[in-house]
């Protein structure tokens, strides 16, 4: 019952990362200028123009005011900051470097936010193209022809083969369309629930990573998501264990996941983190044990973890681009084909009717 709450506070509570990183930004600044706790988040406060954040805050200023350390009154809202926001604030006020802290949180928050955002924008193209193509197609199948149609059928006129397609397709869209909406409807509401399940959850993620392309991007934005987290654990103190632990429960894909907790418990048993990236390259990427192996090696994991971070980000925004400048072409061929098919379907007869009228004169 608690998960399912929880995963409905996600839902419905979720305050935007661009709030989240201001709120950070905002604190350590306050926090820097000698201000106490409850002082720099009462002023935080005041600046806060949304209702929902407002109140939450509310009752975490009234929980400090009470005795308590910020982590602990974060810690009801970890649906709002999520688990690594609260364990850099609880290792910040425990190393009595929490303004330090935030504004590193703030950063990072920043650097997620944008490579968010560059993902974001790869999908959205092609789904425009798409539908547009499609509007044009619909209007094109639904309103043009069924207008000629007519005219066809009086004259008794064999149809080439690309009309008759384009003819058995429409009619089968106009009797069947009820169907296809609910189809979709249900498919819309079915996936959801069937991507709630463990094995086929886990499945799909699978073959998000083994997708062409897509595949690369998955890859590199989880990469470069566990690296920072790993690296902002340890950079702030926390143990190894607790640190990949950590990384593994905020991981949003299922391999990722699940990679990351037999991890930590091969080096909760002695093991090396380097040596389970290694064997598992179809997870971790040589490029990434390797590092690992010079860090642990050196005493500089947290610095050369970031370092991954900042160079797997890159990549993603390099395949982005490479993605978008691929699928433009191809899309814009796509489209010109389909829709140059349903524009000569239409014109093919209409010409030769026009031929078959001369001809008669």
């Amino acid at each position: 019952m608690s998960k399912f709450w929880n995963s409905v506070q996600n839902v419905f509570l979720r305050i935007p990362l661009a709030e989240r990183i201001l709120f950070a930004k905002h604190l350590s600044m306050m926090l820097k200028s000698g201000m106490t706790t409850v002082e720099s988040l009462k002023l935080v406060r005041r600046q806060i123009k949304s209702r929902r954040f407002g109140t939450l805050l509310d009752s975490a200023i009234t929980d400090v005011e009470n005795g308590q350390f910020l982590a602990e009154a974060f810690a009801p809202l970890e649906h709002v900051f999520g688990e690594l926001f609260i364990n850099i604030v609880k290792l910040g006020e425990t190393s009595g470097t929490l303004s330090e802290n935030l504004e590193y949180l703030a950063g990072e928050m920043k650097k997620s936010r944008g490579l968010r955002a560059k993902v974001r924008s790869a999908v959205i193209y092609p789904i425009v193209i798409l539908v547009a193509t499609l509007g044009l197609t619909g209007i094109l199948v639904f309103f043009v022809l069924p207008k000629i149609l007519p005219v066809f059928a009086s004259l008794r006129i064999d149809l080439p083969l690309s009309t008759r397609i384009l003819v058995g397709t429409a009619v089968f869209l106009n009797n069947y369309y009820l169907w296809l909406i609910g189809g979709f409807i249900a498919a819309a509401l079915v996936l959801p629930l069937l991507l709630r399940l463990p094995k086929i959850r886990y499945a799909y993620h699978r073959l998000i990573l083994l997708t062409p392309l897509v595949g690369r991007v998955s890859t590199n934005y989880n990469i470069a998501n566990l690296t920072r987290t790993l690296g902002l654990l340890l950079k702030s103190g926390v143990k190894i264990v607790e640190a990949v632990t950590t990384a593994a429960d905020i991981m949003p894909n299922l391999i990722y996941r699940r990679a990351l907790r037999e991890a930590a418990e091969e080096v909760k048993k002695g093991g090396s983190l380097y040596r389970y990236f290694e064997q598992h390259p179809h997870v971790f990427p040589t490029t990434v044990s390797r590092m690992i192996e010079v860090g642990e090696k050196t005493g500089n994991l947290d610095a050369n973890l970031l370092y991954l971070a900042d160079f797997y980000e890159s990549e993603v925004d390099d395949t982005v681009k490479n993605l978008a400048s691929t699928l433009e072409p191809v899309l814009l061929v796509t489209m010109g084909a389909l829709v140059g098919f349903v524009v000569i379907s239409i014109i093919t007869p209409i010409y030769e009717v026009t031929q078959s009228l001369g001809g008669h004169r």
